[in-house]
């Protein structure tokens, strides 16, 4: 520790929270203090202990965290000492996932409020809505270019509505997840508005350059997010100079290096907490710090803010979990969730998005040998720590955390991302995917790939065509993907409609709003006039009925096994056939799949192999009899007896 902060200061500090917290909150209060305040003295020392305000800077944060403690409301603080005492709650097996916009799933927060007993039925346990607070003027990312971050978008509701909304959820039994976005605010957001006036504290909240020889100089390293619809990581603003601009020239980059933003963002991330939201999904985690010669992403000093935003919360709202959203191969994201000392303590949850693009590969490639490798090297990590598993999300499908893995080893043969990507948008003979291509370039220049999984599967090409072969096969397709997310560890996530088979949205590009945006080709309105029917005629046979039906059981299933809790020990298995991929989870648990588009068949490994084994997904559960005999696209959720 530097002399920024000593002994004595610790202590006065510890007293300042104490005696600014309401005395029937003392004693737990400081329990959780005593825990978790060293984690979070000693990573702001090491990140801001040189500057001269660093230790008034603290005893204000102090103060105001134990103000957001005194605020927080007696349900809230049950469900933190019920989560404190079963830290891995949210690895349950029954914890199911779903992801949504506002106004595409329910118009706007009164209508998602509404829509509460058909996640019920569902089986949703954890809902995240994708960015719902007061966002910039035109365009805004989808909502990522925050302009207030105490404010609920007007369009989509008031404060009162989000309130209302989090007491149903939690009534529900529904943790509800919303983005905190870290990297940067919207050009209008207040703190912005005030360093375009030229006032010098709210300057420093940004990395703002007078000429472009730091820009140029950063950028011969830096990679490039938007490539085609936002080239380069710096933007002229006249008023101000050079501003870094890591996603879009409105979206200005947080200069993190200033502890006010830390604190800032802090007391936001407790406020929001305060107004029931459960889980944050901390959008843009890679990018925090900036350093000079490297690519400003995943540097230590990012770790160490991510750890001391955890020690925040667990000393005010140890009930709320925290998502890191970095998008990067899967082999780079133990960090996220702490390493040496602070394993454990950094983020709770981290998106497998090695695992969601191997998927899309495997199905192109018919190679569950990829997916197998995938989930072997799969990283172990600490206690109360787990996975987001998913296979379709409001953004593109990246490939490039796959480039590693499409060199192959030992273990699997190499593969095409290019190939991959013109699949997907349909541009090879075999493809049956109606998808697009997204800010790629052609040639190695591969980026990633826009569409709805049911597009993406083939459900849209076979029902244009009117082949009903074609659409039976697609329709397994789907749901053999959704089978894998369900069966591999984490907290498995779905996206909206994709449990009636929902499709792309074409009519995008009419829209001037959103024209110029790829994404949006996956982010239609919920049909709630098909959803709404499938919950009155449960036998009707059509697309959406069919896949509801059958993830509707593979939830159910997935919420009565014990074996398929978020944290239990998983492991794939090698077949001759690679188009074979067998995963077992805990003792008694494993699941089959053929990747393929002829029939496989198949038995079990000689050590899973003498005990009867009872078919999970079948209507009656029947005994299942090897060898099994895959047909194409088919799986089996076996279960030891």
């Amino acid at each position: 520790m530097t002399v920024a902060l000593l002994i004595t200061d610790t202590e006065r500090l510890r007293h300042r929270f104490a005696e600014t917290l309401a005395p029937a909150l003392r004693a737990r209060g400081l329990a959780r203090w005593d825990a978790h305040a060293s984690r979070l003295l000693d990573t702001l020392d090491a990140l801001y202990g040189d500057r001269p305000d660093f230790a008034s800077t603290v005893h204000r944060m102090v103060t105001w965290m134990a103000g957001c403690a005194n605020d927080r409301a007696d349900a809230l603080r049950a469900l933190d000492d019920a989560r404190e005492s079963d830290p891995d709650w949210f690895l349950a097996q029954d914890m199911i996932g779903y992801t949504a916009y506002v106004d595409r799933f329910g118009v706007d927060l009164r209508g998602v409020a509404q829509r509460v007993p058909y996640l019920q039925r569902l089986g949703i346990r954890y809902l995240h809505l994708l960015p719902f607070l007061h966002a910039r003027e035109g365009d805004n990312d989808g909502g990522f270019a925050v302009r207030d971050y105490d404010a609920v978008e007007p369009s989509l509701g008031t404060d009162d509505d989000l309130d209302a909304l989090t007491a149903r959820l939690r009534d529900a039994g529904i943790s509800l997840c919303a983005d905190l976005v870290l990297n940067h605010t919207a050009d209008d957001h207040h703190w912005a508005l005030a360093a375009l006036r030229g006032n010098p504290h709210y300057r420093a909240y940004y990395h703002l350059f007078q000429d472009s020889a730091l820009p140029d100089a950063y950028e011969r390293d830096l990679h490039q997010v938007f490539p085609q619809t936002a080239p380069g990581n710096f933007t002229y603003v006249p008023a101000l100079g050079w501003v870094w601009t890591t996603f879009y020239g409105y979206q200005w980059d947080l200069n993190w290096s200033n502890p006010d933003v830390f604190v800032e963002m802090a007391l936001t991330m407790l406020r929001l907490a305060n107004r029931g939201i459960e889980a944050f999904r901390l959008d843009s985690t890679a990018y925090l710090w900036k350093r000079l010669g490297t690519d400003c992403m995943n540097q230590p000093e990012a770790h160490a803010i991510l750890q001391a935003l955890r020690a925040v919360s667990d000393i005010v709202a140890p009930g709320v979990l925290l998502k890191a959203e970095a998008i990067v191969p899967a082999r780079e994201l133990p960090p996220y969730f702490g390493s040496g000392e602070s394993a454990g303590r950094e983020c709770h949850l981290a998106y497998h998005s090695t695992l969601m693009a191997a998927l899309w590969v495997a199905l192109s490639e018919q190679r569950g040998d990829l997916l197998a490798d995938v989930i072997a090297n799969t990283p172990t990590l600490p206690n109360a720590s787990g996975w987001l598993t998913y296979l379709r999300c409001h953004d593109d499908i990246g490939w490039n955390v796959l480039r590693d893995e499409s060199q192959g080893d030992e273990s699997h043969a190499p593969f095409d991302l290019a190939r991959v990507a013109c699949f997907y948008a349909g541009d090879t003979d075999d493809s049956f995917a109606r998808g697009r291509s997204f800010q790629s370039a052609g040639g190695d220049h591969v980026h990633g790939t826009n569409g709805m999984a049911s597009a993406l599967a083939g459900i849209a090409d076979a029902q244009a065509r009117g082949d009903a072969d074609a659409l039976a096969l697609a329709e397994q397709r789907l749901l053999l993907l959704y089978a894998i997310v369900f069966a591999t560890a984490g907290l498995p996530a779905l996206y909206m409609g994709d449990e009636i088979a929902l499709g792309n949205d074409e009519a995008y590009v009419d829209d001037p709003q959103r024209a110029a945006e790829g994404r949006w080709l996956h982010r239609p309105a919920m049909d709630w006039t098909t959803a709404d029917g499938l919950d009155a005629q449960h036998d009707t046979d059509t697309t959406a009925a069919r896949i509801d039906r059958a993830l509707r059981r593979m939830i159910a299933v997935r919420r009565a096994t014990s074996d398929l809790r978020g944290d239990a020990p998983m492991r794939a298995f090698d077949f001759a056939d690679p188009a074979l991929l067998g995963i077992a989870r805990g003792n008694d648990f494993v699941a089959l799949f053929n990747l393929g588009a002829q029939p496989v068949a198949t038995t079990l490994p000689a050590e899973l192999a003498g005990t009867r084994w009872r078919d999970l997904l079948s209507d009656d559960q029947t005994a299942a009899d090897f060898p099994i005999v895959l047909a194409p696209y088919a799986l089996r959720w076996l279960r030891r007896e």
